[in-house]
């Protein structure tokens, strides 16, 4: 005896359906007395409160319903970002420590690894940069935006403008800006042979 062939339902839910959780009450439109088998929310801040329409006057609620009607741009945008991360507290991997250690050991342990790796050595500092660090007061590893962030400080320092026209803060400036670009060269060059 053979299967029966295969038969898919073709029968979908249509999208103006009455909601079968209907109260089975009258349309809360008060000059209405057709039955109430659509809802529709009562407000933006409580969702789940409901008034109960008839499908033409649902029809007519949800024409003149606007959720966001009375935020600031501002609000709306955290709006939806809250609603990307279902309401939840979210935040980059690699954040805050040991977010990024522990998903690398438990990727670890799934792959059959048995444990995690041990963390690399720091890295020696490059020859060609380290007068560049002590003159930043950086130590290596850096990155680019911390680079940036001392060089923004020291410059406002030592900026002659900020000194009465002191000759030395004008050499001790013009010494700052070499080694931050001497930095900022060998960091793109990094950056540029990581991406290749």
């Amino acid at each position: 005896m053979s299967a029966p062939p295969f038969s898919r339902s073709t029968r979908r839910v249509r999208a103006f359906a009455p909601d079968p959780d209907a109260p089975g009450r009258a349309c809360d439109n008060p000059d209405c007395d057709l039955a109430g088998d659509y809802r529709a929310p009562k407000s933006r801040d409580n969702l789940r409160e409901y008034y109960w329409f008839c499908l033409e006057h649902v029809r007519a609620y949800n024409a003149r319903w606007d959720y966001y009607k009375g935020m600031s741009p501002g609000e709306i945008e955290s709006n939806l970002r809250s609603d990307t991360g279902w309401q939840r507290p979210t935040w980059p991997l690699g954040r805050n420590g040991s977010i990024g250690e522990a998903l690398e050991a438990e990727l670890a342990a799934f792959a059959g690894l048995g444990r995690a790796r041990a963390k690399p050595e720091p890295e020696r500092t490059p020859s060609e940069i380290r007068e560049a660090l002590a003159i930043l007061g950086l130590e290596w590893p850096t990155s680019r935006e911390a680079a940036r962030n001392r060089y923004k400080e020291l410059a406002k320092r030592h900026h002659p403008d900020a000194n009465g026209g002191d000759k030395g803060a004008e050499e001790r400036l013009k010494t700052i800006n070499i080694a931050y670009a001497a930095l900022r060269s060998h960091l793109a060059s990094m950056q540029a042979e990581a991406s290749a």
